[in-house]
């Protein structure tokens, strides 16, 4: 038996907002004074260290579960199957539906059973739920999805990731510039055929549980009750560095595969420069050198779509939609993630 990808499928918003767009903002330190350097220079700064030129934000009338509907809509006829037939329906996210121009998290129902029901899906076997595990929580579906189906509970399962981060946070916060919105949404299930070889995840949280939080905006003047996403991303930057290239190797070396057969490494797109570290580190562990495009980037003009950013990037390869990347039938390609937890985990997959 097989556990593979079958079907992909993404929705990414068609509002952009470009650097230049945040030339106006008005950005502040955390204790609320004045930073030195005028916009044009920060705007700067942030593209030369995340790589991030352009970002997508979803159009007011669309919420996470929404866009994570009209993902799933393209796994489903892009894997050909009844969706009455799917035993799972498995959903990452963080914030839940937040409307645009509020700041109140719903998730009442859980975005899986809206999912659900916009799908128009009558089976009530078919069982919906959501994950909250950061950044990493589409990789996360996927491993449970397929520990589903090796358990025989299951034969297909949708995962979808969508997240619609415009909405959670911070306006005065320059660390705002990093995120967005969008979705994407796979079909795994059983099959003849390798797909998934091995997983490896972890959550560390004896000191790193609070690297990302809920935090109060940088403008004193705003209320004190309403709370954005914050992050201290030095730590979130060595935290990476430390445990996701070994997590990836642990990953890899339980598949049996030699680090030569991997094609492209599909990594969460939070920061260029950190996952250009990520992957050098990770060679390195092998002493070998780097491949030259092994690793495909979006965030250049997706920017950070948290649960959405791997599902996306891969959708976009298989579909021949990032120009200078393609994989073909038989290549071997690694899905890692790192994020809010702090949780890290690596898929090894055999396409």
């Amino acid at each position: 038996m097989g556990i593979r990808i079958t079907g992909t499928g993404s929705y990414i918003p068609n509002s952009i907002e470009k650097n230049e767009d945040f030339h106006e903002h008005e950005f502040l330190n955390a204790d609320g004074s004045s930073i030195d350097h005028p916009n044009e220079v920060i705007v700067d700064k942030f593209k030369a260290i995340t790589g991030i030129v352009e970002r997508r934000y979803a159009d007011g009338q669309l919420t996470s579960s929404d866009i994570g509907f009209l993902a799933a809509q393209k796994a489903i006829e892009d894997a050909n199957i009844d969706p009455e037939e799917l035993d799972y329906i498995i959903c990452a996210h963080n914030f839940g539906d937040v409307k645009a121009n509020t700041v109140q998290s719903d998730i009442l129902p859980c975005l899986a059973s809206r999912v659900k029901h916009s799908l128009r899906i009558k089976n009530p076997k078919c069982v919906a739920y959501d994950i909250l595990f950061g950044c990493p929580g589409w990789i996360e579906g996927v491993i449970q999805a397929q520990a589903f189906i090796k358990a025989g509970m299951a034969k297909k399962c949708l995962v979808i990731g969508s997240e619609t981060l415009s909405r959670v946070v911070d306006k005065h916060d320059r660390d705002s510039m990093i995120y967005s919105d969008g979705a994407g949404a796979t079909i795994v299930e059983e099959t003849e055929e390798e797909g998934i070889l091995t997983y490896e995840t972890a959550s560390f949280t004896y000191d790193e549980a609070y690297y990302l939080y809920f935090g109060k905006s940088n403008n004193q003047e705003l209320s004190k009750d309403t709370r954005y996403i914050k992050m201290h991303g030095r730590k979130i930057y060595e935290f990476a560095l430390n445990n996701v290239p070994q997590a990836m190797k642990t990953c890899l070396d339980k598949s049996g595969i030699d680090i030569s057969e991997v094609k492209k490494i599909l990594i969460h797109q939070a920061n260029e420069k950190m996952d250009e570290a990520i992957i050098k580190r990770f060679y390195k562990l092998y002493k070998t050198p780097e491949p030259e495009g092994v690793m495909p980037m979006s965030i250049h003009k997706l920017g950070n779509s948290s649960v959405a950013t791997v599902p996306t990037l891969f959708d976009l390869i298989r579909k021949k939609m990032l120009e200078g990347h393609t994989i073909s039938k038989g290549d071997v390609i690694i899905f890692a993630s790192v994020g809010a937890g702090m949780h890290v985990n690596a898929i090894v997959y055999r396409y």
